[in-house]
């Protein structure tokens, strides 16, 4: 029968992510940073002069580039060049939870920098300055946790007449879940707030199992 062999071998293939080839996709690093033997999360504030989010604070990270090996790669580099600092300041690199959605697949990964923060310069093209915040206001403070509704607009030209009561279709409503953390002044939000919730939440796990 036309097709079967090739349908048969489809039980060997490994699953990978719907649409992955269309989608765009990044690598976040979260920065942790040892301040007078405390354990810090090292924050960036966008430079303003930028013209995506301009002023917000966020983690190192970035697309991943052709001359990336794998995202854990993409992560370190532009770490490195968003801090000014070197491979060697770099270690401890583990994976957190891959994110998809909206078109985009984001790898974050969490890691130690091995240097004095005062010793870090970063680079004004890309980043305004840094800040650190105390891992443990992290473990401590839940975050402030809002629903953002999303509501579907069809395009003019969208085929009403492909669908089942056509403009009166009863289109699934959905929303997204925006987290915040409030400390001495600065808001984290965002998808640096749930990277970090998510990072906060395995560290608590793994502490639970021990």
């Amino acid at each position: 029968m036309k097709y079967i062999d090739k349908i048969y071998a489809l039980q060997h293939r490994s699953p990978g992510i719907f649409g992955e080839d269309e989608a765009t996709k990044y690598a976040i690093f979260l920065p942790l940073i040892r301040v007078k033997e405390e354990i810090h999360v090292l924050f960036e504030v966008r430079a303003h002069h930028l013209r995506r989010q301009p002023g917000e604070i966020c983690f190192p990270g970035g697309k991943i580039d052709k001359v990336d090996d794998h995202a854990k790669a993409a992560a370190i580099r532009e770490t490195l060049e968003e801090l000014n600092l070197h491979s060697k300041d770099v270690s401890i690199v583990a994976p957190l939870d891959i994110m998809v959605g909206y078109g985009q697949i984001i790898e974050p990964f969490v890691g130690e920098i091995c240097q004095d923060v005062n010793n870090i310069f970063p680079n004004k093209d890309e980043v305004e300055e840094i800040f650190t915040v105390p891992l443990d206001y992290f473990m401590d403070t839940k975050p402030e946790k809002y629903l953002v509704e999303l509501h579907p607009h069809p395009s003019v030209d969208f085929p009403f007449h492909y669908i089942p009561n056509g403009k009166k279709y009863n289109w699934r409503m959905r929303g997204i879940k925006e987290l915040f953390y409030e400390y001495n002044g600065r808001v984290i939000w965002g998808l640096t707030a749930k990277i970090l919730y998510h990072f906060v939440q395995l560290v608590q796990k793994s502490k639970n199992n021990n």
